[in-house]
């Protein structure tokens, strides 16, 4: 497969990522340089060490070409700017006396420390190697043994491919680390090592580095994924709520590694609809947690964020994980994706004070004795709770059930220690325990009839009742094949 104009855009991006932003015009001026040298780029698929090789030579020429040809050039007077090019600075050039430049942080009285209701101590009670990760050695693996086969997404730290490995041709996804802090690639790489082998958790399978650029990329297992713009509007409320509980496992194995994920969206979670395989990715952001240490409160996506970053709570924790996953669940019963979208951090907490009211936000503030900047509480206003079934309609009446509704309900609160852990959220919902029998079911009932009641049971609830009593028949049978197969436990297990 050819692959010249992927190589282009990803050289143009990764190598020269941090550059000033006067600097973008080498960027498009790069994409002149690989489409006039025949040499830089082949017709077949490309190690990764021969694409960085390849461009680095001819973008350092070019970069000092480029920084003698600006010493040259006077820039235009900014009114200039702004009267040819109006719409693209409108963001850009700052406005005087607006809300925005005048909100601060919001300040927290000492005397209300906030601690995990599980797993606080899940680090304290490990050896600290085991969270240490500025002290990690990576072993680096051969970046020839992966060649790169096309481009398949992208993020602020990242640029992903499609890859397969030279000598089996098996599928890989490579995910290529634009320049950043060496303790945050550390940190991602020490996370993905402690969390192998979780249940659907990404596995981390090779960690390779260019010797000239030094840049590092992550070799990751392969996920047939289907985006979830296209995926999501197909799923049943059976679909819908197995995802989310599969998403669950994840996360209560993160959890109690010690570890936050602090980016949880649809975007991170990969859904082989076929296999009915779900894998949560991008660990970029995870962090340990430690109980009274004090976070950034820069994390997650804007959509997904928890109230507790919006209002400057740096001792967050585990939970915030599961108020992003409660946006998610959101989205994808109501068919709104995304459920709250703020225009800016500032807006992200007045649409989420608009369904869940003031009134809770308040009492949360109070109790964590936190104050609003003044303009930030002008801003947000008062506002009255507004009832799920607002967010109800004839095209997402099918998902929007009660028990799922009741959920969301538990899952959406402001006090992030009112939110149920992962745990408790796997077992709170009926319909996810139906999942749990589901799997019981497939497991101990032999053919046909394990499909008979499944069906059944999912679509007359009256037939909850065999399958609770097959429940609680096989209970011991269950627990002595966690006990004899331990990958039983750790991957089928319920």
């Amino acid at each position: 497969m050819a692959i010249r104009p992927l190589l282009q855009k990803k050289i143009t991006t990764i190598l020269n990522h941090h550059q000033k932003k006067e600097d973008r015009t080498l960027f498009s001026s790069l994409s002149l340089i690989s489409n006039n040298n025949p040499l830089l780029f082949s017709s077949s698929q490309s190690s990764i060490s021969t694409c960085f090789r390849q461009l680095a030579f001819s973008s350092t020429a070019f970069s000092r070409q480029h920084q003698r040809q600006r010493q040259q050039e006077q820039p235009p007077p900014e009114h200039q700017i702004l009267h040819r090019f109006p719409h693209r600075f409108r963001s850009s050039v700052p406005l005087p006396d607006t809300l925005a430049q005048k909100i601060g942080k919001s300040f927290r009285r000492p005397g209300a420390p906030s601690k995990a209701r599980v797993y606080a101590d899940a680090n304290v009670i490990r050896p600290k190697d085991y969270w240490d990760y500025e002290s990690l050695t990576v072993q680096w693996g051969e970046q020839d043994d992966y060649m790169v086969v096309k481009k398949v997404g992208r993020g602020k730290y990242s640029e992903v491919f499609e890859g397969m490995h030279s000598t089996d041709n098996e599928k890989c996804i490579i995910k290529i680390l634009k320049p950043v802090k060496k303790k945050k690639i550390k940190r991602e790489i020490k996370i993905l090592q402690n969390l192998c082998g979780g249940p659907n958790i990404v596995k981390l399978l090779d960690i390779v580095r260019d010797q000239q650029s030094k840049t590092p990329s992550l070799i990751f297992e392969h996920v047939k994924n289907t985006d979830f713009k296209v995926l999501y509007p197909t799923l049943s409320d059976f679909d819908t709520r197995y995802y989310i509980y599969e998403l669950l496992k994840a996360l209560d194995y993160c959890h109690s590694q010690g570890i936050m994920h602090r980016d949880v969206k649809p975007h991170n979670v990969m859904i082989d609809h076929e296999q009915r395989k779900l894998r949560l990715i991008d660990w970029g952001l995870a962090e340990f947690y430690h109980p009274g240490k004090e976070y950034n409160v820069r994390v997650a996506s804007r959509y997904f964020k928890g109230p507790e970053l919006l209002v400057d709570l740096q001792d967050y924790d585990y939970s915030l994980d599961l108020w992003s996953l409660g946006c998610m669940f959101a989205g994808m019963i109501f068919r709104k994706e995304p459920f709250f979208y703020g225009h800016d951090n500032y807006d992200q907490l007045v649409k989420i004070a608009k369904v869940l009211g003031t009134d809770e936000l308040n009492a949360y503030l109070n109790k964590y004795r936190i104050e609003l900047d003044p303009h930030l509480a002008a801003l947000v206003g008062r506002h009255s709770r507004k009832p799920w079934s607002k967010f109800t309609n004839v095209d997402n009446q099918h998902l929007a059930v009660p028990e799922a509704v009741d959920f969301l309900d538990k899952l959406l609160r402001y006090d992030h220690l009112e939110r149920p852990t992962a745990k408790e959220a796997m077992i709170s919902d009926p319909m996810i325990e139906w999942c749990i029998l589901l799997k019981i079911v497939l497991v101990f009932v032999p053919p046909p009839i394990n499909s008979y009641l499944c069906l059944v049971s999912y679509d007359r609830p009256s037939f909850h009742i065999p399958c609770r009593l097959i429940h609680t028949s096989i209970q011991l049978e269950m627990q002595k094949a966690a006990e004899l197969v331990p990958s039983f436990k750790s991957q089928d297990a319920v």
